[in-house]
């Protein structure tokens, strides 16, 4: 494994911990600016919508310039947004400081895909994007927890300033171990060219089976300490340690559908998602046995993150010569398909259909996503199929 890809992942990891570690230190930083739960919810929003913005604007802004100069420029306004949270003396600065380290996310993940994937063999490209995403499941299963535990014990400005100090060793590493140039993958464009991807319908159809597909995990994930709590009947205190067996689903998954996707994405796919969807809606009938949600709790972790390698292969293979700007843009998608998946489970728990429903719910726009899928990769299939009879005689 090349060790630029642990580079890449340890910057995966601080940017993880800076995005859900915030959701286990809203009650201190309400208390401590004296805003309602609701203003400090807007933290996580934020820097949601930020990462969505800065995943397609930062990467088109960048496109002419070189893979790594622009991974460490991102890593350095990654830093800045973070001591920025740290030193905030008011909630509108600690909110301007949480959307100055939002803007690198999705960049950051768009274009480190790109560079993952180049740095090795053809047939080990998912692997490679698989590999430095896992730094961010690692976060949600022992960054979150510590991050949490630190910033209750000293404060919600220690765990700010336990990130700033990875993001400045995630820096070091990059600008220590990631190769300036090399593969083809991995030099700069033009914007006219990266845009230019967008002409294909397969890049369209791909971000829409990002948002729908990752979106319905997301979405049932979202209101999950409802379920456990109100359905399964655990104790508030056992639900940190049960996200951690989530967590533990999202890194074993994420692995897992790299290794898959680097056989055939589209095939991996189809059965990753129709596996999701089964797991939820086994997890809605199931949710008032304790054991059975344990279960199913990690497989949907497992299904749901077993998505990310392939869709981000998926857009970067139909992109072409031009995959940055398509990658940024899929990472934009999975944070839209965030905000859609918590927008209808929170419509359905407002519409007195239980703690259950946003399960329901997430099925149902997982199984929307695998529709999308389905025809897409029909397509493709039949396009080899009528081009592959032709090559001989062309030879």
């Amino acid at each position: 494994m090349p060790l630029a890809l642990l580079a890449l992942a340890a910057g995966g990891f601080g940017i993880g911990l800076t995005e859900f570690v915030i959701a286990g230190l809203l009650p201190e930083v309400a208390a401590d600016f004296a805003v309602s739960e609701a203003a400090a919810g807007w933290l996580i929003s934020g820097y949601a919508l930020s990462v969505a913005v800065g995943g397609v604007f930062l990467t088109m802004a960048t496109a002419r310039m070189r893979p790594k100069r622009v991974l460490l420029g991102l890593m350095v306004l990654f830093v800045v947004g973070n001591l920025v949270s740290a030193l905030a003396p008011t909630y509108a600065l600690l909110m301007t400081g949480r959307v100055v380290a939002a803007l690198c996310h999705g960049a950051f993940f768009g274009i480190g895909a790109v560079v993952a994937a180049g740095l090795v063999a053809p047939d080990r490209k998912a692997g490679a994007v698989a590999t430095m995403f896992a730094g961010l499941t690692v976060a949600n299963v022992l960054g979150v927890p510590f991050g949490t535990f630190l910033g209750q014990a000293y404060g919600w400005r220690s765990t700010f300033w336990a990130i700033t100090a990875i993001g400045v060793l995630a820096l070091v590493a990059i600008a220590a171990l990631v190769p300036a140039a090399g593969a083809e993958d991995r030099q700069p464009t033009s914007l006219r060219t990266e845009v230019r991807a967008f002409a294909s319908g397969q890049v369209w159809l791909s971000l829409a089976v990002t948002v729908l597909g990752f979106g319905g995990m997301f979405g049932a994930f979202t209101y999950i300490a409802y379920t456990l709590t109100g359905v399964s009947g655990f104790a508030a205190s056992w639900v940190p340690w049960l996200l951690v067996l989530f967590g533990v689903g999202l890194f074993v998954g994420n692995l897992a559908g790299g290794r898959a996707a680097d056989r055939d994405v589209d095939r991996t796919l189809v059965v990753v998602l129709a596996g999701l969807t089964a797991v939820m809606v086994a997890f809605a009938l199931l949710a008032s046995s304790p054991v059975a949600t344990v279960v199913l709790l990690v497989l949907m972790g497992g299904f749901g993150f077993a998505t990310v390698p392939g869709l981000q292969m998926r857009i970067m293979r139909f992109a072409g010569q031009a995959p940055t700007l398509a990658s940024g843009a899929n990472i934009a998608a999975f944070n839209v398909g965030n905000a859609l998946g918590a927008w209808v489970g929170g419509m359905a728990i407002a519409a007195g259909l239980g703690y259950t429903s946003p399960i329901w719910a997430g099925a149902g726009i997982t199984v929307l996503g695998l529709l999308v899928l389905l025809p897409a990769a029909r397509r493709v299939r039949r396009t080899a199929e009528v081009v592959e009879p032709a090559e001989p005689a062309l030879v």
